[in-house]
């Protein structure tokens, strides 16, 4: 981002566009599928409506955006790349541009702990987050499985509803000839590390060789492995408030000078609240932020095996038009009128 940014708190520039995902109000829609890599992205963009023709955005910090319509529905395609950082400013940005309610899944990859075959789909109703405890003596410990080492936390839930809607999307998509499950209902947990926190063993003393393990003793239900889903349901569960019918007065989280509007793609103006001094916050805190997430085992932990490339390329397009289907089928409570409009002015 090459502009003069304001507001060091959140920074944006002049005309509304966020720090690391680049976008402004108007180019993000209310219901969005956010997935790793950005073949993925342009995997489920390729199931979208032809016209208008979608929106694209690649950030400077590695962040592609592609809004859309598909089946008429306003929907956003979002490559974030690794880890909760990265989901972290995805979610936060991303709400900062959008008003109104919002519909997130998660599509993505993980490993699988479970006696089953890479290429099965979980929906996880809940995740866990598993960190290294970087105030524990990794060097000078003798132990080999420290219980302090890595940390677990409580768990943190999908919506129900849109978990469920989610999953019969994905057994409408499966192909018939399919060979592996779609499993719902169960636990996954998100660590801070591809290695060390996921038990793999590397050079480092680690102490992780019976992470897993562990992990399998002492959260009921899991099933899977990966980096970001938890701090997606966390962050969902922690946004809103009950909705009222006034203003509760709250200051904005950021104070740019945007004017945030959902029916026009152009640059947003300068608006300033006459009796706070600021301008107009885009999110209002009485709005709600509904999370699921649909996982790809691609690899067994247990036996080892991975999905070959030819399966992932097929199971990334019906697993990503079912949650499409899915995501279309939500109700959003804002309008976003003038779609059409709004996407081909971008």
């Amino acid at each position: 981002m090459k502009d003069a940014l304001t507001d060091a708190n959140f920074p944006r520039t002049a005309d509304g566009r966020v720090y690391h995902l680049g976008v402004r109000p108007g180019e993000v829609a209310n219901r969005i599928v956010t997935v790793g890599s950005p073949s993925r992205a342009h995997t489920l963009a390729s199931l979208l409506d032809a016209s208008p023709k979608p929106f694209t955005l690649a950030s400077e910090r590695g962040f592609l955006t592609i809004t859309g319509l598909y089946k008429g529905v306003p929907i956003s395609i979002m490559s974030i790349g690794m880890g909760s950082p990265n989901l972290d400013f995805f979610v936060r940005e991303s709400r900062e541009c959008v008003v109104g309610d919002m519909a997130i899944v998660r599509l993505g990859s993980c490993g699988g702990l479970l006696d089953v075959q890479p290429g099965t789909v979980v929906v996880p109703r809940a995740c866990v987050n598993v960190w290294r405890n970087v105030d524990f003596d990794f060097l000078n410990c003798e132990e080999e499985n420290p219980k302090d080492a890595y940390m677990i936390s409580k768990p943190a839930s999908a919506d129900q509803e849109l978990h469920d809607i989610v999953q019969a999307a994905l057994e409408a998509a499966k192909p018939e000839d399919w060979p592996a499950p779609i499993l719902g209902g169960t636990v996954n947990a998100s660590a801070d590390s591809f290695y060390s926190s996921q038990g793999r063993q590397t050079s480092f003393p680690d102490h992780n060789s019976g992470l897993i393990e562990r992990l399998l003793r002492e959260v009921e239900g899991l099933a899977t492995l990966e980096m970001e889903t938890f701090h997606l349901y966390h962050l969902a569960r922690c946004w809103g408030r009950k909705r009222t019918t006034a203003s509760s007065g709250a200051p904005p989280l950021a104070t740019g000078p945007v004017e945030p509007s959902i029916s026009e793609g152009k640059a947003a103006s300068q608006s300033t609240d006459k009796d706070t001094g600021v301008a107009a916050r885009v999110a209002a805190p009485d709005t709600t932020i509904r999370a699921a997430g649909a996982q790809i085992i691609f690899a067994a932990r247990q036996s080892r095996g991975f999905i070959t490339p030819e399966q992932v390329g097929q199971v990334e397009r019906w697993a990503g038009q079912g949650v499409l289907d899915a995501l279309a089928s939500v109700n959003i409570e804002v309008s976003l009128a003038s779609a059409s409009d709004r996407l081909s002015d971008c």
